[in-house]
């Protein structure tokens, strides 16, 4: 699938499908606002799933509280400041796939594995019974597949991509009555 993004204009938007858009809460639409900046900073023709992270860590909390500690999100975070003056140069003008959906010709302004996170956020949500995805949903999309760039600056942070799907999953009612989150 195809997503225009908030905030962009009208002539690098690529398709459009205001049906997604429309289902963003503000917060998760600031999020890939955000993700999208950061993407146009760093040199980068698409968004990917280490923008998404990047993004998400910073403005939701519910997101944070899913790691383990502040000290684990700032080395987190650090390392995705790193990307565009270190390892993620290797990531410029390549396309973030890891080869479990085909790749886009066209520029669409996501990553393959990026666009990819997107459904799988607006489906974790549908399956909650939410009709807009959260952050939570985001993260855990956008860590699913074990080949995305996100996964990839987890590891050198130290962090378990599945130990904290396990905790996302573990922590679901609570996410979505607003709690403090799993800790």
């Amino acid at each position: 699938m195809h997503y225009g993004l908030p905030q962009q204009p009208a002539a690098e938007q690529g398709p459009h499908r205001p049906d997604v858009d429309a289902r963003l809460t503000a917060e998760l639409a600031s999020v890939v606002a955000g993700a999208r900046r950061r993407a146009l900073r760093d040199g980068d023709r698409q968004v990917d799933t280490a923008h998404l992270l990047h993004s998400l860590l910073e403005s939701d909390p519910e997101v944070r509280a899913v790691f383990d500690s502040g000290p684990q999100v700032a080395r987190l975070l650090g390392y995705l400041v790193q990307r565009s003056i270190g390892y993620g140069l290797r990531w410029q003008s390549t396309v973030e796939d890891s080869g479990a959906v085909p790749a886009m010709t066209s520029d669409t302004g996501w990553s393959p594995v990026a666009a990819g996170a997107m459904d799988g956020a607006c489906a974790r949500a549908e399956r909650r019974g939410d009709a807009r995805p959260r952050g939570v949903d985001m993260l855990a999309a956008v860590i699913a597949d074990p080949d995305s760039r996100a996964v990839e600056v987890l590891g050198r942070a130290g962090v378990d991509p599945r130990e904290l799907l396990r905790r996302i999953d573990a922590g679901c009612e609570e996410y979505a009555g607003g709690g403090d989150g799993v800790r």
